[in-house]
C-alpha cells in the first residue's frame, strides 16, 4: 500500500515539475516550423517585467506582446537574426539572457575570470613571502620565570 502511494506521490510530482509555458493557444502559430523557430527565439529573450525569466515562461503583458512581436516578424519572413535585432533595437541588449561579448559587455565578461587570477596571483604570492620569511625563534624560559610559572601553576 505503502509503495503505491510513493508511485502516486512521485507520479503527481513529476507533473508538477514540468515546465509550464505561458504562450497562450492564440498566439501559437499554424505553421510547425515558425512557431518552432519562435520558441527558440522566445528562450533567448528576457521579460524585462521579471527580469530572470524567458518571455516564453513569462505570464507578462509585455512578454506576451513580445512573443506576438517575435511571431509578427518570423511571419513578416525575418530571420531569427533579424528578429532578434530588431528586439535588441528597440529594447536594448538587457532584453537577452544571454549578452554579446561586445561593447562595455567585456568588461563585465572578463571580470570574473580577471578577479579569479587576482586572487591566486595573490595567494602565489603570499605563500613564497611566507616559505621565505624568517623562522620566529622562541627563547627559553630563564630559570626565573620558570620558577615564577611553577609557583603559579601549583596555586
Amino acid at each position: 500500500m505503502m509503495i503505491r502511494i510513493a508511485a502516486v506521490l512521485s507520479l503527481l510530482a513529476a507533473l508538477f515539475a514540468a515546465p509550464v509555458f505561458a504562450v497562450q493557444p492564440d498566439e501559437i502559430l499554424d505553421d510547425v516550423a515558425l512557431e518552432e523557430r519562435a520558441r527558440d527565439i522566445s528562450k533567448d529573450l528576457r521579460c524585462l517585467v521579471c527580469r530572470n525569466e524567458s518571455i516564453d515562461d513569462s505570464n507578462a503583458d509585455l512578454a506576451r506582446d513580445l512573443r506576438v512581436l517575435v511571431r509578427e516578424r518570423l511571419v513578416a519572413g525575418d530571420s531569427d537574426t533579424q528578429t532578434v535585432a530588431f528586439i535588441v533595437d528597440r529594447y536594448g541588449e538587457y532584453v537577452l539572457l544571454k549578452p554579446t561579448i561586445s561593447g562595455s559587455n567585456w568588461i563585465l565578461w572578463a571580470a570574473g575570470p580577471f578577479m579569479l587570477l587576482i586572487g591566486f596571483a595573490g595567494a602565489v604570492s603570499y605563500l613564497r613571502r611566507r616559505g621565505s620569511a624568517p623562522e620566529t625563534v622562541i627563547a627559553a624560559l630563564s630559570d626565573d620565570e620558570a620558577k615564577r610559572l611553577d609557583k603559579i601553576m601549583q596555586d
